[in-house]
């Protein structure tokens, strides 16, 4: 299985608009949200259509050297995303944060998820965030960035639960300067 993390540009926006439906759709069944009164997962009505949602989403094509759209592609063919923001879209004293990320439902289980974070994460070395929702709803997803980060870091980084810009969380940092690979 050949696996590519690749940063895309406006040609290939669409690809990630595509997917990004089925992120919402899964997003739902770890916080209970219905879609709104026009079968879009957006908390309010103003949505109407996913263009309506796509145009939203336009920033991440916007600020290239402030916002990083990162396409999965397995064997070729579009399996997910990763978004990733910079200041001034962080935390005061953060660098890169890990606004989005997904993959399809089913690649989940493979590593491929893993080996992605650790690609993306290998991209930029600094102070690194990332939220998560604390519930048991997501209890798969709170073990997945735990492992992920933990093996990435040697351990080494910060896990607690508080208020962010997103609501209650489960909040993970840690940085890579001085990360060192063994491959």
């Amino acid at each position: 299985m050949k696996i590519d993390v690749k940063l895309t540009d406006r040609n290939e926006a669409y690809i990630i608009k595509n997917l990004y439906p089925l992120f919402l759709y899964d997003l739902s069944g770890h916080y209970g949200s219905i879609p709104n009164v026009h079968g879009i997962y957006e908390d309010g009505d103003d949505f109407r259509t996913l263009n309506d949602q796509y145009e939203v989403q336009n920033i991440w094509w916007e600020k290239p050297d402030i916002l990083f759209p990162y396409l999965i592609l397995v064997d070729g063919i579009p399996a997910g995303f990763v978004l990733i923001a910079t200041p001034p879209h962080c935390n005061k004293g953060i660098d890169y944060f890990v606004n989005e990320f997904f993959l399809i439902q089913s690649l989940r289980g493979q590593g491929i998820a893993e080996r992605v974070a650790n690609i993306v994460f290998d991209q930029f070395n600094g102070n690194w965030e990332l939220f998560t929702n604390p519930s048991e709803k997501n209890i798969v997803g709170q073990k997945f960035w735990r492992k992920t980060i933990s093996n990435y870091t040697n351990g080494v980084y910060i896990e607690e639960k508080g208020e962010t810009f997103d609501g209650y969380k489960l909040i993970f940092r840690f940085n890579n300067y001085e990360k060192i690979t063994f491959e």
